[in-house]
């Protein structure tokens, strides 16, 4: 099997401006570089970007009751590393009580200032050749890895 060289990039030039969209590449790179875990490889930060940005899509905002609890463990850890913040927002109810409503929302300030430090991550169509290496591993090994971590061939 031969070895690829991954090519690194060495910056990100980007600011990110009250009307600009997050991206997942610019997740992923504000991901790895506010974790303080070096060894968190490139492919965790962007899916754990591309999982965030299924929730907002094209939005900075969205609503917290949408999340199951995992999501929103995940959410507070990205809360913790300044990525990610709550807002609500209260109102009166005809009957005279009072309603809260929950929102994520990004904190682009830190998203560009975490991007814009030096760490180097890996490029996102580099990412795609990595997982590829799972594809050359036969059916038989897989099964096999099935059967070791399930302990029942049944269970297939």
């Amino acid at each position: 099997m031969s070895k690829k060289k991954v090519k690194k990039s060495k910056s990100v030039d980007i600011s990110l401006t009250k009307n600009s969209t997050v991206t997942v590449p610019l997740l992923a790179v504000a991901i790895k570089n506010s974790i303080n875990n070096k060894n968190m490889m490139d492919v965790g930060a962007f899916e754990t970007a591309y999982h965030i940005m299924n929730f907002f899509g094209f939005d900075d905002r969205i609503l917290d009751n949408i999340l199951e609890p995992e999501d929103r463990d995940l959410f507070y850890m990205l809360e913790d590393h300044g990525i990610l913040l709550t807002e609500r927002e209260e109102t009166t109810l005809y009957d005279g009580r009072e309603w809260r409503i929950h929102y994520w929302v990004f904190k682009k300030e830190r998203i560009e200032d975490l991007i814009k430090s030096n760490k180097m991550v890996t490029e996102p169509d580099e990412i795609e050749n990595l997982r590829s290496v799972y594809e050359d591993i036969s059916e038989e090994l897989w099964l096999q890895q099935n059967i070791i971590t399930n302990g029942n061939k049944e269970e297939l």
